[in-house]
C-alpha cells in the first residue's frame, strides 16, 4: 500500500493519472503514441519505442534519430538495463582535435561545441532495435506507424518547444542542412504552427520495411557516412557498422527501506545515488520538506556527489575506480561527515554542461515497467542533419575531456561521460524484489539533482508522485552558484544566502530545473490496482493511461 499524502501544497495545473496501462512523455502527442500501441496489444516496451518515435518528430529541440538512449526495463521478474550510447569515431583522438581546432592557453586541445567534431556513433536506433528484440511484442514497423503519421500529416507546435526552437536557431542556422530542416520558412516555427517533416518520416518508414539495422548497415548509414565525408567529419561507414547498443546490470542503493537504480558509468546516475547514500546519515524526516535545514543538507550532498562523479566517471574500461568502491558505505558515511549542518561548504569538483533530453516512461497491466531516456545533447545537438533523412546527429562528443590525464579523455572507440540517466525503484517483500516505481528528470546536469530531490520528497517526506514533480527546485551550478525556480520559499532562499550559498533566481523551467515523468505501482503485490503517473507541467507533456 502507497503512504502518500494526495494533497499537492504547489501551484500546479496537473493531477495524477491513475490507470492499469499508463504512457507519461513530454508531449501529449507522444503519450498518445505509446497508448495506441498499447491498445493495439503492445506491451510497456511497445509502448515506450513508439512513443520515443512520435517525440523525435513533436519535439526535435530534444532528441532526434541521430542521438542516444539508455533504458530501465522491469519485465516482471528482473529488471534489465541498456547502454545505448554512442562511441567516437575511430579517428578521433586528442592530436586529431590539435591538428583541426588548435590548443588553448593550457595547451589542451580546443573542443567545439558543434558540427562534425561533435558527432559520436547514434545509439537510439540501436536502443530501439535491442529493447524490441528482447521485450516487444508487436512487429517494429507498428511502433513506427504512429510517429510516420504524424510526421506526414503534420502537427501543431507545443509552446515550450517553439520557444526552444527559436532560441536555437541563431547558433545552428549554417550548420549543415540544419535550415534545410528545421527553418524551412526561414525561421523557427510559432506556437500552433503546422510543421510536416517528410524526410523524418521516409527514414522512419525504411526502419519500419528494411528494420533498425538499416540505420547502420543500409541506405541511412550510407547517407550518414557520405554526408560526414563531404563535410569533412570523421564519422565512418565502419563506425556505424561496427556499433551496438549494449545490455549492462543496473547499479542500485538503499535508501529509507527502498532500492534506487540507475544505469552505471558512462552515464551520471551514479552521482544520484551516492548523494542518497550521504543523506542516509541524516533524519531529513525529522526535518521541514520545504525548510532550510532539508535543503541545506541536500544541496550538500549533491555537492559531495558531483565532486567525485566529475572526477572518475568515465568510459568503464578507463575508470579509475569501480562505482562499488564509490558507493561503498564506509566511505559515503565519510563523505556526510564533511557537511557542516550550519554553512555551505566549497568542495572540490567539477561540474558538467547544460544538456537537451527527453524522458518518458511506460507501465502496462501485465506488470512490465520501462523507463526510458533518450536526447541529442545541447537541444539540437551538433546541429547537423542527413539532407533528406531527417537525421539530426547529436554532439555527445562534447562529453569528452581534452586532457590527456583525464579518464575521460577523447579517444576512438571510446564512450564519453553522459549527462542522461533513467531510474527506477524497487523494494524487497517477503524476499522477492518487487516494482515501485519508473522516472526520470531531463535536463543536463539537473538530472541527478532532479532525481535525489524527488527521491527525498516521496520517500521521506511522503509526497505523492506529481506534487514531488511540482515543487520547487534547486540547482548546484559548475561555479558552486545555486539557482533557485521562482517558486522556490524566498525566507528559505535568503537562509541559504546566510550559510554561505550564492543563489540566483533564475525562471527557465525548460531546461535549468529540468522536467521529469514518474509512474508509481500503487500497489506491488496486487496489478488490479494498477498505477499512478505524473508528468511535470515545466514542459508540454502529458500522463494518460486507460
Amino acid at each position: 500500500m502507497t503512504r502518500f499524502d494526495w494533497h499537492n501544497p504547489y501551484p500546479t495545473l496537473r493531477l495524477p493519472v491513475f490507470a492499469r496501462n499508463v504512457v507519461s512523455t513530454s508531449h501529449p502527442l507522444a503519450a498518445q503514441a505509446g497508448l495506441r500501441v498499447l491498445w493495439q496489444g503492445g506491451n510497456a516496451v511497445d509502448a515506450a519505442i513508439a512513443a520515443a518515435a512520435a517525440l523525435t518528430i513533436v519535439e526535435p529541440v530534444s532528441c532526434g534519430l541521430g542521438g542516444d538512449a539508455f533504458a530501465l526495463v522491469w519485465d516482471g521478474a528482473k529488471l534489465h538495463g541498456l547502454n545505448a550510447s554512442g562511441v567516437a569515431p575511430a579517428a578521433w583522438s586528442v592530436d586529431y582535435f590539435k591538428r583541426r581546432h588548435g590548443e588553448s592557453d593550457r595547451g589542451l586541445a580546443h573542443q567545439p561545441r558543434r558540427g562534425w567534431d561533435t558527432v559520436t556513433v547514434p545509439g537510439v536506433v540501436a536502443g530501439w532495435e535491442a529493447l524490441h528484440s528482447k521485450f516487444g511484442v508487436l512487429p517494429f514497423a507498428d511502433l513506427m506507424a504512429p510517429a510516420i503519421e504524424i510526421a506526414e500529416r503534420g502537427h501543431a507546435v507545443a509552446s515550450i518547444v517553439a520557444r526552444k526552437w527559436a532560441a536555437a536557431t541563431p547558433e545552428l542556422h549554417d550548420q549543415p542542412g540544419f535550415a534545410d530542416t528545421f527553418m524551412p520558412s526561414g525561421r523557427a516555427p510559432n506556437v500552433s504552427e503546422l510543421v510536416r517533416f517528410p524526410d523524418h518520416a521516409k527514414t522512419l518508414r525504411l526502419l519500419a520495411n528494411c528494420g533498425p539495422r538499416a540505420f547502420y548497415e543500409g541506405e541511412a548509414a550510407e547517407r550518414i557516412a557520405a554526408f560526414a565525408r563531404e563535410g569533412g567529419g570523421a564519422l565512418t561507414l565502419g563506425d556505424l557498422r561496427g556499433y551496438r547498443a549494449e545490455w549492462v546490470e543496473p547499479i542500485g542503493k538503499d535508501y529509507r527501506g527502498y532500492t534506487v537504480h540507475e544505469i552505471p558509468p558512462n552515464g551520471q546516475g551514479i552521482a544520484a545515488l551516492i548523494a542518497l547514500g550521504i543523506l542516509e546519515h541524516f533524519d531529513l524526516r525529522a526535518l521541514a520538506c520545504d525548510g532550510i535545514h532539508s535543503q541545506h543538507l541536500q544541496i550538500e550532498a549533491m555537492k559531495l556527489a558531483f565532486a567525485d562523479v566529475y572526477r572518475y566517471v568515465a568510459d568503464p574500461r578507463a575508470m579509475e575506480l569501480t562505482p562499488e568502491a564509490m558507493l561503498d558505505p564506509a566511505y559515503l558515511a565519510s563523505r556526510a561527515a564533511l557537511i557542516d549542518p550550519r554553512r555551505a561548504t566549497h568542495f572540490a569538483s567539477g561540474m558538467p554542461r547544460a544538456g537537451g533530453t527527453i524522458y518518458l516512461t511506460a507501465a502496462d497491466e501485465r506488470g512490465m515497467m520501462v523507463s526510458f531516456i533518450q536526447s541529442n545533447y545541447m537541444g539540437f545537438g551538433s546541429g547537423v542533419v542527413v539532407p533528406q533523412t531527417g537525421i539530426a546527429l547529436q554532439n555527445r562528443g562534447c562529453g569528452f575531456s581534452m586532457d590527456p590525464r583525464s579518464p575521460n579523455v577523447v579517444a576512438g572507440g571510446k564512450r564519453p561521460f553522459h549527462t542522461i540517466i533513467p531510474a527506477f525503484v524497487t523494494e524487497c517483500i517477503d524476499g522477492r524484489r518487487q516494482p515501485v516505481m519508473s522516472f526520470g528528470v531531463m535536463g543536463g546536469d539537473m538530472q541527478p539533482q532532479g532525481h535525489l530531490q524527488s527521491i527525498v520528497r516521496m520517500l521521506d517526506y511522503d509526497q505523492q508522485p506529481q506534487a514531488a514533480c511540482d515543487a520547487p527546485r534547486w540547482k548546484v551550478n559548475r561555479d558552486f552558484t545555486l539557482d533557485v525556480e521562482a517558486t522556490f520559499d524566498r525566507d528559505v532562499a535568503r537562509e541559504l544566502q546566510q550559510r554561505g550559498h550564492r543563489i540566483e533566481a533564475i525562471d527557465d523551467p525548460y531546461m535549468d530545473f529540468g522536467s521529469g515523468q514518474y509512474i508509481w505501482k500503487l500497489n506491488r503485490m496486487d496489478s488490479e490496482r494498477g498505477y499512478v503517473a505524473a508528468s511535470d507541467s515545466r514542459r508540454d507533456g502529458l500522463a494518460a493511461g486507460f
